[in-house]
């Protein structure tokens, strides 16, 4: 006592000399410090063996947010060279178990009900941006209903009329806009690719009368929509951020044009088009209860937005990437000439599947430019690690990186190269995937979906939760790239065969911006 006497006598002493601020500064200061102090020993000295490792973070709560948020590809690369296929870090105060690879993959993605749960993670996010009682905001049984609602705009039959409208929608988009006036220009393409995947997707999936109501104004509101998919927003959903504040008005002005329609077609008694929203109006859950005019709504946002976020990134990838790559579009082009003719006819649905280049560009973007890099799970069950010795405690989210494992050179070769030839399976590039072809088949409640978690390409997920609207974008991407291959050829500004970096600002990876390319029309 005498020693700890002889030294905080002075210190105090010297503490009451100070102002009020600084007395406040030098509390905080030490109290930073012995919390910083104890949470590098308790990682030191209480290593739990039975968990995955965690990686190594100085500060207790914030741990590794801000290193896996500036980068998550290369923080889960890292650090699986560090700990293995299995690591922790802390996530915004959250433990937060990786598992990448495949087996990482089919083991979070496939995960049963009882063990995994969505819902619990993402509602905070999806609400505000959806809207109540659909997706996230409701039993995961009523989410495969409304999934099932989803898949009469989801047939071939429904394919086969939608290429036209994409291809005339994206025409007339550059007829009328004006970044494309004249032979030749520069654009920031991110912008107006996101446009062109809302108007494609809203004709298409909603109908001429709803396509109607949108204009590049409306399109714009749902980048604000998109925008409250931030990672903040985990915690800071409630928050009166501005970005918050654009994301609740373009849901209300959004919710209103639908909510608008189907009063008016209710007052009707009929509509001139048989769309996805009649068949909604149309419809009853499994008791018998017909869907409420809100719930109409705010899936029609869902189904919106579902593919808006992953087609605009990624048509805008795919733009950027045929500029650093001048030969391949001349090959596309050559491509279309030699399939379809010289005179290039109205597209069609059947023509799709005459384009492999085609097909391999979207599959290639895919890969490299995979819209979610990380996707989470609640524990809600102790979850033993098969193989190992871990268990996965109820206190940690899941997380999988699939992106990881489709740059994984074991799989494929020169992973970082953008190669859409690599799709060709004479290829020395070729994919090394043993599960390429038929894959086990399940009904989640709302149809038979592939399974398809235990393998390195998942660009779409896996499991209960994978997005359905998977040939949709396919469809929707092969004919955009198509149209615009007709009309532009495209370059680099600098003539250079570089790529932009992503932008992690949101939960989906999208170019950083401005996106410029130079474009010019053919002859």
């Amino acid at each position: 006592m005498g020693l700890l006497q002889e030294v905080s006598g002075p210190l105090s002493q010297q503490l009451s000399q100070l102002s009020t601020a600084s007395q406040v500064g030098v509390v905080i200061a030490g109290l930073l410090f012995f919390s910083v102090l104890l949470n590098v020993l308790h990682q030191l000295l209480f290593r739990n063996p039975n968990e995955p490792p965690l990686v190594f973070h100085w500060f207790p709560v914030i741990g590794s947010t801000i290193t896996y948020g500036m980068d998550p590809p290369t923080f889960f690369k890292e650090n699986r060279a560090k700990y293995g296929d299995i690591f922790t870090f802390v996530l915004l105060g959250k433990r937060t178990t990786v598992y990448v690879g495949p087996t990482g993959n089919d083991f979070i993605l496939n995960g049963k009900l009882k063990d995994v749960n969505a819902e619990e993670i993402y509602t905070v996010l999806t609400t505000p941006v959806f809207g109540k009682d659909v997706v996230y905001d409701c039993p995961n049984s009523k989410l495969m209903e409304q999934k099932k609602f989803m898949k009469v705009a989801l047939t071939t039959q429904a394919f086969q009329s939608y290429v036209p409208i994409i291809a005339n929608e994206v025409s007339d988009y550059f007829k009328r806009h004006s970044d494309f006036k004249g032979k030749s220009g520069v654009v920031n393409i991110s912008k107006n690719m996101a446009q062109i995947t809302i108007f494609t997707a809203s004709h298409s999936l909603q109908g001429a009368e709803i396509r109607s109501k949108f204009d590049e104004s409306l399109a714009d509101l749902y980048h604000d929509l998109d925008m409250g998919f931030s990672p903040v927003n985990f915690m800071l959903h409630w928050a009166p951020l501005p970005w918050n504040k654009r994301r609740d008005y373009a849901q209300q002005t959004i919710a209103k044009i639908y909510m608008d329609t189907i009063r008016e077609r209710r007052a009707a008694g009929k509509s001139d088009s048989q769309d996805i929203m009649w068949h909604l109006m149309n419809s009853s859950y499994k008791n018998g209860a017909k869907i409420p005019d809100h719930e109409i709504a705010h899936m029609m946002i869902a189904l919106l937005m579902a593919g808006q976020h992953s087609s605009s990134s990624t048509s805008a990838w795919i733009m950027l990437r045929l500029a650093s790559r001048p030969d391949v579009l001349e090959a596309l082009y050559r491509e279309q000439v030699e399939a379809l003719g010289a005179d290039l006819p109205p597209l069609t649905y059947e023509d799709l599947s005459k384009l492999p280049l085609n097909q391999a560009i979207i599959k290639e973007t895919l890969r490299l430019h995979a819209p979610i890099h990380s996707i989470l799970r609640a524990v809600k069950s102790p979850m033993p690690v098969p193989g190992t010795k871990f268990v996965i405690p109820t206190s940690h989210n899941l997380l999988a990186a699939a992106g990881v494992s489709a740059s994984d050179p074991n799989f494929f070769p020169q992973p970082d190269l953008w190669e859409p030839s690599r799709w060709n399976k004479e290829s020395p590039l070729a994919p090394r995937i043993t599960n390429m072809g038929e894959e086990e088949k399940i009904d989640y409640g709302y149809g038979l979906v592939s399974k398809g978690a235990n393998s390195p390409y998942l660009p779409f997920g896996a499991g209960r939760h994978r997005c359905i609207g998977e040939q949709f974008a396919n469809v929707q991407l092969q004919t955009i790239t198509a149209m615009v291959v007709r009309q532009f050829k495209l370059r680099n500004v600098d003539g250079s065969n570089k790529v932009i970096g992503t932008d992690y600002a949101s939960l989906f990876s999208r170019p950083l911006e401005p996106a410029n390319i130079y474009w010019e029309k053919r002859e």
